[in-house]
């Protein structure tokens, strides 16, 4: 049995052209813009083709950009779920922006893993949820025969490395030294013959500190 794991990033979103919108808007409210729609749209014809029409179980982030990507992708599902640890990194609430730009600035110098966000989450933190909602999944694929075997998990960048760094048991250091996927940009994972496989690896803004690599 083939088992595939589809990732994709949500769309462009208010938040990605205009920090100040954390300030006025919460975070799980930020919508996608014009450009995001017309992302998403253009991502649901390359799904289709790539899915050719088999059974497909949506997990979605419950946030409004990554709800918003998965309607306009236009791809038909037998089973669709907001699963909310699938979201965003939790920021806290509306943000101030001196001290948004603080928090980043210390994020960076402490490492993005470990940095809990005041009022907020580290990445080891989404790191923990990610792999309960990846237990869960797996063992819905394993023992529940109505489970289709291709799985679509619209998301977040960061939640995606996360996902991939939990299935791969990459290191710490070779997850800080990826960069998040463009918008409305996908990764394939399959299983086969007992072993996941990722189609294509994330781009690297350095080399992974303890020489790791994707592979």
């Amino acid at each position: 049995m083939s088992v595939r794991i589809i990732l994709l990033r949500h769309g462009e979103s208010l938040g990605n052209v205009d920090e100040l919108a954390y300030c006025r808007i919460p975070d799980h409210a930020l919508p996608l813009t014009a450009r995001g729609e017309e992302q998403a749209r253009a991502e649901g014809s390359r799904l289709r083709d790539l899915l050719r029409d088999r059974p497909v179980a949506a997990y979605i982030s419950p946030y409004v950009r990554a709800m918003r990507t998965f309607e306009l992708l236009g791809v038909p599902v037998v089973r669709r779920v907001q699963e909310p640890r699938l979201r965003e990194q939790d920021w806290g609430n509306l943000q101030d922006p001196v001290g948004q730009q603080v928090q980043k600035q210390k994020r960076h110098e402490f490492g993005h893993f470990f940095y809990r966000l005041e009022h907020g989450e580290s990445g080891a933190d989404v790191d923990d949820r990610v792999a309960s909602f990846l237990t869960e999944l797996e063992a819905r694929i394993r023992h529940d025969p109505t489970h289709p075997d291709t799985t679509l998990v619209v998301s977040h960048g960061l939640t995606m490395r996360l996902l991939c760094r939990r299935m791969f048991s990459w290191s710490i250091e070779l997850f800080e030294s990826l960069s998040n996927p463009p918008h409305c940009d996908h990764r394939v994972l399959t299983l086969e013959h007992g072993r996941w496989r990722l189609d294509r690896p994330f781009a690297q803004w350095r080399d992974s500190p303890d020489a790791t690599t994707q592979t």
